[in-house]
């Protein structure tokens, strides 16, 4: 018999869960290598990477979970993915 791993009430709700405590692994950014390229606001499949008037300014760390293919993508190496805190 299979067991639920989770249960989603109603659509729509995933960001009323912070999934950012589930990384090893969290991407910096740095801001005198970023040419605003927005290749990481594409790959991120968390939609985390906050853009501001068409530049990247950071990253949504309460839903950030450290997969790292923002700075795998990156083409100028302006993303870098450090170990967090712990």
């Amino acid at each position: 018999m299979w067991e639920l791993g989770a249960v989603i009430p109603y659509p729509g709700n995933s960001e009323e869960y912070k999934t950012g405590n589930w990384r090893t692994f969290k991407p910096v950014l740095h801001t005198d290598k970023c040419i605003n390229c927005m290749i990481c606001f594409m790959v991120c499949p968390d939609s985390c990477i906050i853009v501001e008037n068409g530049k990247m300014i950071g990253f949504d760390y309460d839903h950030c979970k450290g997969c790292g293919l923002c700075a795998y993508e990156c083409p100028k190496d302006a993303i870098e993915m450090i170990k967090e805190r712990g």
